[in-house]
């Protein structure tokens, strides 16, 4: 009598979450200010109001923009600032911070609309492996706002979870 074989990851009460389904879509884009740098060392106004002045911001369009400066340079705060308002029109969003700090910060707006209560008093298994790149921070994140409210969270696969939270 051969026994039957039992799916036991989908009969348990383990509800998925995966964050690439709150993954912002759009495309990304850096303004490096460094390439306005006069030899790679500083800025000089009149040479950087000029860009700005015939840089095609309308290429910005509907895109996530970060803007940040690569270059070790004093690079003064009012050009971020006239950078960001060229962009205003345009970007759907920008930050000052490298394309990683975008993404963090488009995944916290995107997690402020999370609605942690659906998950009350359930376990939870937080997807890892993916397609997109869903950044470390977005993780803590939902950890932290999971946390007052579900029996357990786990990272990973039904298959080889990592246990993170247990409700004492």
């Amino acid at each position: 009598m051969e026994k039957e074989i039992v799916n036991r990851v989908a009969e348990s009460d383990l509800v998925e979450i995966n964050l690439e389904d709150h993954y912002p879509k759009g495309e990304r884009m850096l303004i490096d200010m460094k390439e306005n740098l006069f030899q790679g060392l500083i800025l000089k106004e009149k040479d950087f109001r000029e860009f700005v002045k015939n840089e095609n911001w309308s290429r910005y369009k509907d895109k996530f923009v970060a803007i940040t400066c690569s270059a070790d340079a004093i690079v003064p705060t009012w050009a971020y600032m006239l950078i960001a308002a060229s962009l205003q029109p345009f970007a759907k969003k920008f930050v000052f911070g490298d394309l990683k700090a975008l993404e963090t910060i488009l995944f916290i707006e995107s997690l402020s609309k999370f609605n942690p209560e659906i998950f009350r008093d359930k376990k939870v298994m937080i997807k890892g492996c993916g397609n997109l790149p869903v950044p470390e921070s977005a993780y803590v994140e939902l950890t932290r706002l999971l946390m007052p409210v579900v029996k357990s969270i786990m990272y990973g696969e039904a298959c080889s979870a990592v246990p993170v939270y247990k409700l004492k």
